[in-house]
């Protein structure tokens, strides 16, 4: 088993106040009941629970600040970065159809630690699962206009669908071959259902076609609130096989997985379902890849 170094490529901090979410009424949300999260949870705290499990470097995504506070918050990362001296890439967030996108990403840019933005995409028959207006967003001019100003600043885009949403996503990555794009959650298997299993894998294959795709194995707990080799390996070395490891990262997605798993518990499981893979697989999946594709220096 590789026991090197590793990258956590999906991670939040943040001070409740910043969050609407948090800060605001109790609202069902897609990975249930949340009140442990209703508090700080300071970068001091995120390193010392990752640290003692070897990870050396990390990449904060975006935590849903109010969307006209977006360039405050990755400026705000960056210094909570540049104190602690960690190791750490940023994403942001931006509407991709605001008619003000590129004064936006410009001030995100000017963070050096920004490295691509993440707009919540996935929409779901179920309203409790939903996030985005409506299933196809993808698909509109106006946010394909939107998304090309992302990849003119050398961003990489950071996607976040159901399975249901695979053949648009498919479609959107094979129009833009020069995007980096990031799969996250492993395309968050939703239905674990025989038929959801097929939708889930044929979607996968679709994508994992698509060269510019990488996949971040992170928050495998959502739909299962739990944390175990047999919900969590399956979807692992699935996603493995189709997109190579040299295309698969890591991602805690803590503090969410934190409800129901300590860190050390976590990345032990996802060790474990990598360990039929060659020692040089697994370091691309815990470590290599993420640096790579955020472009983390060491």
């Amino acid at each position: 088993m590789y026991d090197g170094p590793v990258v956590d490529a999906h991670h939040h901090f943040w001070r409740q106040a910043d969050l609407p979410w948090l800060a605001g009424p109790s609202v069902p949300r897609i990975f249930g009941d949340y009140a442990p999260l209703r508090r700080d949870y300071p970068l001091a705290e995120y390193l010392n629970d990752v640290r003692p499990c070897g990870v050396e470097a990390s990449v904060y995504v975006q935590a849903n600040w109010r969307p006209d506070r977006s360039a405050e918050e990755v400026a705000w990362v960056q210094a909570e970065a540049d104190h602690a001296g960690a190791a750490l890439a940023i994403v942001g967030y931006a509407d991709l159809a605001a008619p003000d996108l590129a004064g936006l990403l410009d001030r995100e840019c000017a963070v050096p630690r920004l490295r691509g933005i993440r707009q919540q995409l996935h929409w779901h028959a179920r309203e409790q699962y939903r996030f985005a207006a409506r299933a196809d967003l993808v698909n509109d001019p106006q946010w394909r206009r939107g998304l090309a100003e992302v990849a003119g600043r050398g961003l990489l885009f950071e996607l976040q669908v159901f399975p249901a949403q695979f053949e648009d996503a498919a479609r959107l990555a094979r129009d833009v071959p020069d995007l980096q794009i990031v799969l996250l959650h492993a395309g968050m298997l939703e239905d674990r259902s025989a038929a959801g299993w097929a939708q889930w894998r044929r979607g996968m294959a679709a994508l994992s076609g698509c060269g510019n795709v990488a996949v971040k194995l992170s928050a495998l707990g959502t739909f299962v609130r739990g944390c175990s080799a047999e919900a969590w390996g399956p979807v692992i070395r699935q996603t493995v096989g189709f997109f190579g490891a040299e295309r698969c990262m890591f991602g805690s997605n803590y503090p969410i997985e934190k409800m129901w798993v300590d860190y050390r518990g976590l990345i032990e499981t996802v060790r474990s379902a990598l360990d039929p893979l060659p020692d040089a697989a697994q370091r691309q999946v815990l470590h290599d890849t993420a640096r790579r594709i955020y472009r983390i220096p060491g």
